[in-house]
């Protein structure tokens, strides 16, 4: 009995350890839990057991007990630090806070999504089969193949290979459809980046502008221009870990309004001065892009008429904060042939179907380097000019997202990859599966 008693302890005293040394990170890893879970569960329309299962299974997330009934989800470690995430058609999900009110409404973003007779990517038809003769297609399923074949390590969900702006390769792990949104993470901030390049190009803003924020207007921060925030190199302080409790956690999961986390840091250096990159930064700029409206309906509408809808990313949504400001670090949804048709306007320079949405130069403004990145980062995406990927085109470049989501773009090449799963480098291999696709297509 006595034995018992002590094999009953260890892993009791183990988990009150494990709680005592975690316990101020439990809201934000009951967040997280919670806000994931709905997120996906909500827009994906993928069961809860998938998702705890798949993307929940992480440390210290998988934690969470979490309940989901469809419309809102809770998550709390082990009856401790108990959250809750709340779903509305048109704006996703948000982890709400103890202001939150059940009859609370929120404006929903005015979608237009018009049957197009037009085939991939400019419509809804299937594509035609096109049959390029410079394309080892045998080589290029293999090179696509790479992305899949170590399932438990990779964790790649999907992949899709646009030449020419024809879908030449495409393909789904079980679960995953072409129908089947995924979440970008910090490929929203290209999205947020091409909302600034489409006014610029309106002639509605100046990027070398001062950042309308009033807090700033009599302190050196004063000197920031937008330009400077969206290459990173504001100088304003920001801590970016996701292990810990961090400027970045804390308002992702904790902030109800997120513009705001940025806006009130101070600055540890001139602008210019050093690059550091900043989820809190592209949350500080959606911010700034509400205050060019008159009222949070044109905000809300925005990127969809300007861009999302415009192109036929119908299946895009990005969702909002609780103060109804676009959760623009991180939050964007789309199918993968979505996100596609995104790395195919730019490969298009800004072009679509014969309108032009942003200008030819923007493209180069995003992909000149940033002083201070070693050649890896542009404004708000991310670069090859430094030759990080020694088997790829110095002019790639390509939105990133958390865990492995990518949009490559190759001019060179005309080509676009998208890839999408659970896992990065080192566990993904991006250099040598670019190159097998690369080398598929002389």
């Amino acid at each position: 009995m006595k034995i018992k008693k002590i094999l009953w302890l260890i892993p009791a005293l183990f988990l009150g350890v494990v709680i005592f040394l975690q316990y101020p990170k439990l809201n934000i890893i009951s967040g997280y839990a919670s806000k994931n879970m709905a997120s996906t569960v909500f827009i994906t329309g993928r069961s809860p057991e998938s998702v705890l299962q798949h993307d929940n299974n992480m440390p210290l997330i998988s934690l969470a007990k979490v309940e989901n009934n469809g419309l809102s989800t809770t998550a709390s470690i082990y009856g401790l630090m108990k959250r809750k995430t709340v779903c509305h058609e048109g704006i996703g999900c948000m982890l709400v806070n103890d202001t939150y009110q059940p009859s609370s409404t929120f404006p929903v973003p005015h979608r237009q999504h018009s049957e197009n007779p037009c085939s991939f990517p400019y419509g809804d038809k299937e594509q035609t089969d096109t049959i390029f003769a410079n394309i080892d297609y045998d080589g290029l399923e293999s090179a696509v193949e790479t992305a899949f074949i170590q399932p438990e390590i990779q964790k790649t969900r999907t992949v899709l290979v646009a030449y020419k702006n024809h879908i030449v390769a495409e393909r789904y792990t079980e679960g995953f459809t072409k129908d089947t949104p995924i979440l970008g993470w910090s490929m929203t901030k290209s999205i947020l980046a091409t909302l600034y390049g489409i006014l610029e190009y309106q002639d509605k803003l100046d990027l070398n502008m001062a950042a309308p924020v009033p807090a700033w207007e009599d302190d050196v921060r004063k000197k920031i221009t937008l330009n400077h925030l969206l290459r990173m190199q504001s100088g304003l302080e920001w801590d970016e870990d996701y292990t810990s409790i961090s400027d970045v956690t804390q308002m992702l999961f904790l902030a109800s309004d997120m513009p705001a986390v940025q806006a009130e840091k101070q600055s540890i250096a001139p602008p210019t001065e050093i690059w550091n990159y900043s989820s809190g930064t592209s949350n500080l700029l959606s911010g700034l892009l509400r205050k060019r409206f008159g009222s949070l309906q044109e905000y809300l509408d925005f990127p969809y008429s300007a861009l999302i809808d415009k192109i036929g990313m119908n299946s895009m949504i990005i969702e909002t904060d609780m103060k109804g400001n676009f959760v623009a670090s991180s939050y964007a949804w789309a199918t993968t042939r979505d996100w596609a048709k995104f790395g195919l306007l730019y490969l298009n320079k800004g072009k679509w179907n014969g309108s032009q949405l942003f200008d030819e130069t923007w493209v180069d403004y995003i992909t000149t380097p940033t002083e201070g990145s070693n050649g890896t980062y542009g404004a708000h995406f991310w670069l090859n000019a430094g030759g990080k990927y020694p088997d790829v085109p110095k002019d790639m470049y390509s939105a990133n997202g958390f865990q492995g989501q990518r949009v490559f773009i190759l001019p060179s090449k005309d080509i676009v990859v998208v890839r999408t799963g659970l896992a990065e480098e080192p566990e993904f291999d991006i250099n040598s599966f670019l190159a097998g696709i690369i080398a598929s297509i002389d």
